[in-house]
């Protein structure tokens, strides 16, 4: 993309963006390029591990004035690792996780992961993801563990409306839930992608929840300039 394509607003978010990326101590920035157009960020080159690749994601979420993320890096290892030695770590990571249960499973292909089973939280899910993303050689994870059916309590609804309210992170005012079985429905505005994935998170954590529909829009206030910050 040309620099003659792009608006003001866009540089100003493309080099927060790559300031963000810098800053980070757990991103390793040298390789990656960030465009920008109309609040969407694209994000390419490479990096040396998969759980770099989704905190550079993480970093570019958080800065004002993005909507929308495209994660294009591609993971590439100094020195690639054969397929046992990283089902061996996934297998031993998921042992060690304290709330990972033992009916999930896991597979390795090519440093891709799959992981597959049945848990009765969604947390349980996710801990899963976290506990094998950060073992070297992993190239990307697939997430397919399913959450058990439960029984949904009668005020779940109510009680992720609390829980958004009592976080700090996000503007409760302005996200709606609406429960329909064992679906949260999350519809609203926010002013940043971080807040917009700690609602979801909140919901995800109610009792009885298996899955977060989460329709809330990101609509960032203008990024502010580079001379105003003192």
């Amino acid at each position: 993309m040309s620099t003659a394509t792009l608006t003001d607003q866009d540089l100003r978010v493309r080099d927060a963006v790559l300031h963000q990326l810098e800053w980070d101590p757990a991103i390793d920035a040298s390789a990656i390029g960030v465009t920008a157009k109309s609040g969407t960020i694209t994000l390419t080159g490479y990096i040396n591990s998969y759980s770099g690749k989704l905190a550079a994601e993480r970093a570019a979420k958080r800065v004002r004035g993005v909507r929308s993320v495209a994660n294009d890096i591609e993971v590439r290892l100094k020195l690639e690792r054969v397929d046992a030695d990283i089902a061996a770590d996934v297998a031993k990571a998921l042992e060690l996780g304290a709330t990972i249960p033992n009916s999930v499973q896991a597979t390795v292909r090519s440093g891709h992961v799959t992981l597959t089973g049945t848990v009765d939280w969604m947390y349980q899910k996710h801990d899963a993801e976290r506990a094998v993303r950060h073992i070297r050689g992993v190239h990307n994870v697939m997430n397919r563990i399913a959450i058990a059916p439960g029984a949904v309590e009668r005020d779940v609804r109510h009680r992720i409306v609390e829980a958004l309210h009592r976080n700090a992170d996000i503007d409760a005012r302005h996200v709606r839930v609406t429960v329909a079985g064992d679906c949260a429905t999350l519809t609203g505005t926010v002013g940043t992608w971080l807040q917009r994935d700690t609602a979801e998170r909140a919901a995800a954590d109610a009792p009885g929840i298996r899955l977060v529909d989460n329709r809330v829009v990101v609509e960032p206030g203008k990024a502010p300039d580079e001379d105003e910050i003192c």
